[in-house]
């Protein structure tokens, strides 16, 4: 007899991105898989589903902000979902539905409870009184909601670390470190460099993933090296802190990004790159510098838990300080002016990417974990 799993999160994008492959494998392991996301802004993504042998339900969820009324509704239709599936395992990620799917599960008193800590988000990162509050909040949320969690998956160590400083959790027995949500290495393969040099950020348009760096240090570097392009690949969204659209409208009337918009793609712009570049203040693992990596790409990304992980500074790319302009451009100069470093470095991103980051060896671990804890 199959077992049943429910997966949760927050955006259906980001479910077919990031777990895709899991439930595919989850599937040919004869799990009976129903993914639950908030209505889609693309709903040509649903037939999908069906292809990867999932169930797709659509929940009420907001994604971003405090909405006591809409969160309870989100929690009791979560219970009464649970109630009426009952499934042998619940799996979510990203905050809401961690803290709401968790509580909502174990108040249904599903079997098995796990979440994947995909980083610590913009309730931790924030500062100021807003930043104190919303922290506050959701340390006293998550400790409620993790309660009752079988295993707790976090894709850094740092993350891990801060959970357990703050009492979040209790026991480091409770965690699992995995290696980000893993990269297709067939999908995302390696192709030669492309003839106009260019970097390229893909990232959710937000403050935090260090979008208005890499277009100062952009400004710099065209000034010394004018034919070198600046890819950006995203999309604005509701969150708090997502970049001005106006500004994005004046950094290509200037000439400094050539702004591509939501990508259906994403492996063909990482190939027609040159090197990969993440700015960001944080992660848990940042899927698009997997990808980067497995297309043979060198990194440039910010000495930062979660991005520190994947970068060897003078192996397969360069770490740099967080929101300091003038050591990611030194780090741009470096990889424009020596087209030797560009191609070794490329191959070890490469390498790294088959050793550590394999989808089917993060998911091996994801699904034996969740086996060995039912059995136990």
């Amino acid at each position: 007899m199959s077992k049943k799993i429910i997966i949760i999160g927050s955006f259906l994008d980001s479910l077919l991105w990031f777990r895709k492959d899991l439930m595919k494998h989850l599937n040919e392991e004869h799990y009976e898989v129903i993914a639950c996301a908030p209505i889609p802004a693309n709903k040509n993504l649903l037939k999908e589903f069906p292809e990867i042998g999932a169930r797709y339900v659509e929940i009420p969820m907001s994604r971003t902000g405090l909405n006591p009324l809409k969160d309870f509704t989100t929690l009791v239709f979560l219970f009464n979902f649970f109630r009426k599936e009952k499934p042998d395992i619940v799996l979510s990620y990203a905050i809401k539905p961690v803290i709401y799917g968790s509580i909502a599960a174990r108040l249904a008193r599903v079997g098995a409870i796990f979440s994947i800590i995909t980083g610590l988000g913009h309730a931790f990162i924030s500062r100021g009184v807003k930043g104190w509050v919303l922290s506050n909040i959701a340390t006293k949320l998550y400790k409620v909601a993790l309660l009752g969690n079988r295993k707790i998956f976090f894709q850094n160590p740092d993350d891990q670390a801060f959970y357990l400083e703050k009492k979040i959790i209790n026991h480091v027995d409770q965690t699992q470190i995995i290696n980000g949500s893993g990269v297709d290495l067939n999908h995302f393969y390696q192709k030669p460099f492309p003839e106009t040099f260019s970097f390229l950020l893909v990232a959710r348009l937000l403050k935090e993933k260090g979008i208005y760096e890499y277009v100062e240090a952009a400004r710099r570097v065209k000034i010394k090296f004018p034919n070198v392009e600046f890819k950006l690949v995203g999309f604005l969204d509701h969150n708090p802190s997502v970049i001005s659209e106006s500004d994005l409208k004046e950094w290509q009337k200037e000439g400094i990004i050539k702004f591509l918009g939501r990508s259906e793609n994403v492996v063909e712009e990482l190939q027609e790159c040159s090197v990969f570049v993440l700015p960001s203040y944080r992660e848990g693992t940042p899927r698009t510098v997997l990808e980067a990596m497995a297309v043979g790409r060198p990194i440039i990304t910010t000495d930062v838990p979660g991005c520190r992980e994947t970068t060897i500074t003078g192996y397969n790319g360069f770490l740099v300080k967080a929101k300091d302009i003038g050591s990611l451009q030194k780090a741009m100069e470096k990889l424009i002016e020596n087209s030797t470093l560009l191609s070794e470095m490329g191959a070890r991103s490469r390498q790294l990417a088959e050793e550590k980051y394999d989808v089917h060896k993060v998911n091996r671990i994801i699904i034996d974990t969740l086996e060995k804890s039912i059995i136990s």
